[in-house]
């Protein structure tokens, strides 16, 4: 009988891929982490924990490696613990026929400016909210919207870039953090100006 793993991507440096790991070895479970750079993970590396390098934005790579991966173990689940990666999580699942999240849900509720035309469309009452792609648009959405205002990045997770803007200096400089580089967008670069509820 083959080895039962559970199949990690990525992982989190400040401990959380850690805790997924060990919990997978209370289950007895076989714990495989895919990262694009698995010395990132410094638990990795002092455990021994066993580790594959593949591109982990790239869902054919992923497929492949996972793939490869059921020729030699019986593979009870894939998962992550960064956000970020749970609609890939949730097409891997549905690729291998394993219990896992829907990846359409998964990537709305990512996609805040449509969650929020859904929401408003179904009925269910949300904040004022505007699109901005550039920083005119922020502050007008701000100045029509009125302060204090959410500034986040329009598609996102983890709350990543998300912050309370409670006068105009601080929109313009949120704004010029999330426009200036330091953000790492998974998108084109839209952000969402909403109301403080």
């Amino acid at each position: 009988m083959a080895t039962r793993a559970l199949i990690l991507v990525e992982g989190d440096p400040t401990g959380t891929g850690l805790l997924y790991i060990q919990a997978a070895q209370r289950l007895g479970l076989h714990p495989i982490t895919l990262s694009a750079d698995p010395a990132r993970y410094e638990y990795l590396a002092a455990e021994k924990y066993e580790a594959i390098r593949v591109d982990t934005d790239n869902l054919d790579a992923l497929i492949r490696e996972c793939s490869r991966l059921g020729a030699t173990y019986d593979v009870a689940g894939i998962t992550s613990s960064l956000e970020a990666f749970y609609a890939t999580i949730g097409k891997l699942c549905q690729y291998f026929d394993l219990p896992g999240p829907n990846p359409t849900s998964i990537e709305r509720c990512c996609e805040k400016f449509s969650q929020r035309q859904l929401l408003a469309e179904a009925g269910v009452p949300v904040p004022a909210y505007r699109l901005a792609a550039n920083a005119a648009d922020v502050q007008s959405s701000a100045a029509e919207i009125g302060l204090p205002v959410i500034l986040k990045p329009a598609v996102g997770a983890g709350s990543c870039g998300v912050r309370l803007c409670r006068n105009a200096d601080e929109v313009a400089e949120h704004t010029t953090y999330l426009l200036g580089g330091k953000h790492i967008w998974r998108s084109s670069p839209r952000m969402l100006v909403e109301e403080f509820a």
